[in-house]
């Protein structure tokens, strides 16, 4: 003689990253908070930049060509990037957290950080830094 067993629970499908595999979890489905607004183009760069050094550094690429074959883009496109890393330390952190946008276009493009980052001195750097923040919207933060 057969017995129906039936189990009922919640469970809910995720992804940890882009193109992963779903794993299904148990319990509903965890409320994240989606903060308004887009992640400006720069900060998603910045982090690029570092995620490449890191694979740079690793050995898991071996020099920017490779780099730019992965990632479908040129080479210049790939310096253009790295580049990036040249920025005093703390530029680097500002850039990552910068607010995010709610509509139009980013207070800030990469063209504008390329003469900043091809300055040596970390000093005028901060200047010239700080001079291109006075052009940034007034309301700053994303709320």
């Amino acid at each position: 003689m057969t017995t129906t067993l039936t189990i009922e629970c919640e469970i809910h499908f995720d992804r940890r990253g882009r193109g992963s595999r779903k794993m299904m979890e148990n319990g509903p489905t965890p409320a994240r908070p989606i903060e308004p607004g887009r992640i400006p183009r720069v900060a998603r760069l910045m982090a690029l930049a570092i995620r490449f050094e890191a694979m740079l550094r690793d050995g898991v690429v071996e020099s920017y060509t490779e780099l730019a074959a992965l990632g479908h883009v040129t080479r210049p496109r790939i310096s253009q990037i790295m580049n990036l890393l040249n920025l005093a330390p703390e530029i680097q952190e500002e850039l990552l957290f910068l607010p995010r946008t709610q509509r139009g276009r980013d207070p800030i493009q990469l063209r504008q950080l390329q003469p900043i980052a091809s300055t040596p001195d970390w000093r005028k750097q901060r200047r010239m830094w700080e001079a291109l923040q006075m052009n940034f919207p007034k309301k700053r933060s994303g709320v």
